[in-house]
């Protein structure tokens, strides 16, 4: 299945539901259900911002669908959609819009960048 590394808290918010778009400097042609991971190292400015304390750090945490993808042209329509994103313009130009958010028990996993494969080996959701 395919995986997707996230900093805390973004992951936390993207289970939690509450980030409905994830931002990235880069374009998918990729569409459906993948797994959410939080990477190894947090985004300490976001996780006050947040009032997260202690988050999991390098596991699978949850799941989500990438039904579409926004390309933002211009501050304005950035602005538009703060309330889904929750970041601001330098986290990237293109919106994953995410949908059926849904928390997992935590699997240890080693991130990668960009999509990525994750073997079970074993291991259940």
């Amino acid at each position: 299945m395919k995986v997707l590394s996230l900093k805390q808290p973004f992951a936390e918010l993207v289970v939690s539901g509450k980030k409905k778009i994830e931002l990235r400097k880069w374009n998918t042609k990729f569409r459906g259900e993948f797994l959410v991971h939080s990477s190894k190292i947090s985004d300490k400015e976001a996780m006050k911002k947040f009032d997260f304390d202690n988050l999991p750090l390098g596991f699978i945490v949850g799941k989500a669908e990438l039904v579409d993808v926004k390309k933002y042209t211009n501050e304005n329509e950035h602005k538009k959609d703060k309330n889904f994103h929750l970041a601001n313009p330098s986290f990237g130009r293109f919106g994953f819009v995410l949908k059926n958010p849904k928390r997992v028990k935590p699997i240890p996993a080693k991130g990668k960048l960009g999509f990525w494969d994750f073997d079970f080996k074993g291991k259940a959701l």
